[in-house]
């Protein structure tokens, strides 16, 4: 990923990635890495998309982007290094493994604009880690360093930064010479024991989030976001 400066979620980053994932599958990629060519992994979601005062994210079929991370039947690794946060933590979630950089960090961030995240971090959390940590994270918005991710089962592994490229292309290259058919099997076997949690919440989101696109909060969290930085809300409730 290459949207500087900092590779925000948004429409243009979500298909281009999605059609190199797709293209590389063409090609008979038999692992496929993720990683950012920029400082951040990603630094979130482009604020101007939570502006829509509709029912949800105008322009981006979140379950469909999801979708096509997760069902690719080869591995996706995700190389994590600066900012993951929000969306971009969320991009990091859909993939198999992750490998972070000891001097990341990521989180979901997305409660101190009024909102929550909303590409499925919650529940793929709550898969890795469980609904306490989960909750955690999501309701207080926090950023977490690599170590504690990686204690949390969220994190793969964690390497030192200047070690994150080839670490991340040596497994790529084990998993690539693996047998792919069994690797694909495994995927989907994953999928099915999820279809029940992580894909049935999935299908939740649109309902759950409608009434946070028409609150109040949301407004007043994009406005303090914009005159002075996150973290500033101060939020009615409503």
């Amino acid at each position: 990923m290459t949207f500087a400066p900092y590779n925000l979620v948004a429409k243009p980053l979500l298909t281009a990635l999605l059609d190199a994932v797709e293209k590389a599958h063409k090609e008979g990629a038999r692992a496929i890495i993720l990683r950012s060519g920029l400082r951040h992994f990603s630094a979130g979601a482009e604020i101007e998309l939570f502006d829509n005062r509709g029912e949800r994210l105008p322009e981006i079929d979140v379950c469909a982007c999801l979708d096509a991370l997760e069902q690719v039947p080869v591995p996706i690794i995700a190389s994590m290094h600066g900012l993951a946060l929000g969306g971009g933590f969320e991009l990091a979630l859909a993939c198999d493994i992750i490998v972070a950089a000891d001097s990341s960090k990521a989180g979901m961030v997305e409660v101190t604009l009024g909102l929550h995240p909303l590409m499925g971090a919650i529940q793929r959390v709550a898969s890795r880690a469980g609904v306490a940590r989960a909750k955690e994270m999501a309701l207080f918005g926090r950023r977490y360093d690599a170590a504690t991710l990686e204690r949390w089962n969220i994190v793969n592994r964690v390497v030192p930064e200047a070690q994150l490229e080839e670490t991340t292309r040596i497994l790529a290259l084990e998993l690539a010479m693996g047998p792919t058919v069994a690797h694909g099997a495994t995927k989907r076997l994953i999928r099915e024991y999820t279809d029940e949690t992580v894909v049935k919440a999935d299908r939740a989101m649109s309902d759950a989030q409608r009434p946070i696109f028409q609150s109040n909060d949301l407004v007043v969290g994009l406005k303090a976001f914009r005159e002075s930085g996150p973290g500033h809300a101060i939020f009615s409730g409503r």
